[in-house]
């Protein structure tokens, strides 16, 4: 089944930004991945592409064990047997991340499914819609770092407070979704500024 020109155009958009979102959490992305066109994207997939030929399976930059996959399932509304399917070759592969890209809302069971089987695999969910765009190169967004434990350890020590009496960031908010954070983690966000040039201010993720 040929693809309508605009369902291309989208799935090329959503991939380009998993791939600027893959890079920014520090796997091993090429360029030629980020930047490659809707061109080159429809020749590599094909007129009849399937959301299954997509998957995307990446290593962290400096530690090879870690390993995430991303899946676009063909189902629009995900369901319980999809999440089981993955989550087997999660399995097999040994990957204990993916991330989910789902056209519509999930069924209410899948919700439940990945929520029970978080212990094993760490399992997010974005709607094709919520990366359409790289909600981090908005002219508003401000450029945001992920301290590493270190960093947070020496931050909450040069200033004498505890993490919690940092300002927050829930973790449904759309750069801490970009960014995959966990709870207890810490974010430093620099903004230009007209008078000091840059401007930083820190947020506990919640």
């Amino acid at each position: 089944m040929v693809l309508p020109e605009e369902e291309i155009t989208r799935l090329y958009r959503v991939r380009r930004t998993v791939m600027q979102m893959l890079r920014d959490r520090k796997y091993l992305v090429g360029d030629f991945e980020i930047n490659m066109t809707r061109e080159q994207f429809k020749a590599k997939y094909g007129e009849n592409m399937k959301r299954e030929d997509l998957t995307i399976n990446k290593t962290k930059r400096n530690d090879s064990t870690d390993q995430l996959y991303v899946f676009f399932p063909e189902e629009p509304k995900v369901g319980v047997k999809t999440i089981k399917t993955y989550t087997n070759r999660m399995k097999s592969d040994n990957v204990a991340r993916a991330i989910l890209v789902t056209q519509q809302n999930m069924t209410p069971m899948a919700r439940t499914c990945i929520s029970e089987i978080s212990s094993k695999f760490h399992m997010e969910v974005f709607q094709e819609p919520e990366l359409m765009v790289n909600v981090t190169e908005h002219v508003l967004v401000p450029e945001h770092q992920l301290l590493t434990n270190e960093e947070k350890k020496t931050l909450l020590e040069r200033y004498t407070v505890k993490e919690t009496q940092l300002p927050r960031i829930q973790l449904t908010d759309p750069v801490a979704k970009y960014y995959g954070l966990k709870r207890g983690q810490v974010m430093k966000i620099i903004r230009p500024s007209e008078t000091a040039g840059r401007y930083i201010t820190y947020r506990y993720v919640v």
